[in-house]
């Protein structure tokens, strides 16, 4: 019965360490600096027409086209 009682604190007081540790990693952006993360500059691809134009170059050297929405392949002139 004790020994059981000292395992349930021991768990207990590991779960409390473990929550006050990432505790810390929650952050709430404020509500005035929400617009800098709204930013282009901050989008996953920040101009889709380079990233287009990127991925057209990349699919032209390699000679396969597919999966992202651009067809031809080869010569580029597509």
């Amino acid at each position: 019965m004790t020994l059981s009682l000292i395992r349930s604190g021991r768990t207990l007081l590991t779960l409390l360490v473990l929550s006050l540790l990432f505790s810390g990693c929650i952050t709430r952006v404020p509500p005035w600096d929400r617009d800098l993360l709204a930013e282009k500059k901050m989008q996953l691809i920040p101009d889709p027409m380079e990233n287009e134009m990127d991925e057209k170059i990349s699919f032209s050297k390699e000679g396969s086209s597919g999966g992202q929405g651009i067809g031809g392949g080869g010569c580029g002139c597509n």
